[in-house]
């Protein structure tokens, strides 16, 4: 039996030409990879030292920036800071009770009443399925009783403070006296006329605060997101590509004392420099253009007028219901108090 040398001699060369030609593009590869990495980190790194520098007062040379940009950055924080103050006043309108906060206390007090009504209950059940049936109805009672559940406005709750008012006093239909059952009546009557009127208050106030809420509200914090984002976004790029013009300018700087850089380092340097003033001009411009198109737009005027109306038609929806029981109320007044002089001069 004879052993074939020739064929290994070509397979082992063959295989180390596989290997060799496997390496050597695992290492062309690597190479592309770290100089990529490389050129990703460099602009960051000198970025942030540049930054660093500049926070700490050692920045040799700071690229200005133009006199029309900075006004602009200024009235862009001016128009947001109105945003925010607006929508810090004007978010309480999503609160109902807003103008009546002991409601708040008060739905807080009903709740633990009925949870502790619901756990006497539990307290006396006999079995699992009773159990169940208490809580069961306790979900239904309360799903009930949202549906039913007053509005806690403060022209709401005295609507509910008159007509309850008013029918304490008529609960003794019989009082001893003829002049005290008409003072008495007319009193309850007052009352409940003020509840009436008192109710419809209530509603257009929830009317009101529905049409600042979808009108005003909404649109100032799109225009926050949006708008204004874009303009904080497009003020973020002009100092990132200022950032990287001063670094680069740094960098070139840092040639002039260093005998080793040779010229091919120093036109590289140059052309860098090119590069980063061309991305700083064009990031100014379109930051510029953003921030005069935020600023030119009616919006913010739009949705002023937008909250005025709704408060317009709010008081005066409210004037005309109070006035159309003032002179009533003012009758039932001056009759008591004609009964009342004529019966301390008797």
């Amino acid at each position: 039996m004879s052993f074939n040398f020739g064929s290994l001699n070509s397979s082992l060369k063959s295989l180390q030409g596989t290997l060799q030609s496997s390496f050597t593009e695992t290492t062309s590869s690597l190479k592309t990879n770290v100089t990529g990495l490389k050129d990703t980190i460099t602009p960051f790194a000198q970025r942030t030292t540049r930054l660093i520098q500049e926070k700490l007062g050692n920045a040799e040379e700071i690229t200005e920036l133009p006199t029309e940009y900075v006004v602009l950055e200024r009235k862009i924080d001016a128009l947001k800071l109105v945003h925010q103050r607006l929508l810090l006043v004007t978010a309480q309108f999503e609160n109902p009770s807003y103008d009546y906060p002991p409601n708040l206390k008060e739905s807080f007090l009903d709740l633990g009443k009925n949870i502790q009504g619901k756990v006497q209950e539990l307290s006396h059940a006999t079995s699992a399925a009773e159990a169940q049936a208490i809580l069961l109805s306790n979900v239904h009672s309360e799903s009930d009783s949202s549906t039913s559940e007053q509005p806690k406005t403060l022209n709401h709750t005295l609507a509910r403070a008159a007509a309850a008012s008013a029918a304490a006093l008529r609960v003794d239909s019989s009082p001893a006296e003829d002049d005290e059952e008409d003072n008495q009546e007319s009193l309850a009557l007052a009352l409940e006329k003020y509840a009436k009127v008192s109710q419809l208050i209530g509603n257009a106030r929830l009317t009101q605060d529905s049409e600042i809420i979808h009108k005003f509200n909404h649109n100032l914090t799109l225009n926050l997101n949006t708008k204004l984002q874009f303009a904080t976004q497009a003020r973020k790029n002009v100092y990132k590509a200022r950032f990287n013009l001063d670094a680069a300018k740094s960098t070139l700087a840092s040639h002039a004392s260093n005998v080793d850089i040779g010229a091919a380092a120093d036109a590289k340097a140059r052309e860098q420099v090119e590069q980063a003033e061309d991305e700083f001009v064009a990031a100014t411009e379109e930051a510029v253009t953003v921030m005069k198109n935020t600023l030119d737009t009616p919006d913010l005027l739009r949705n002023l007028t937008e909250l005025i109306q709704a408060q317009l038609k709010f008081h005066k929806a409210a004037v005309v219901d109070l006035e159309s029981i003032v002179d009533e109320v003012e009758q039932l007044k001056d009759a008591q108090e004609i009964k009342y002089r004529e019966s301390r001069e008797n």
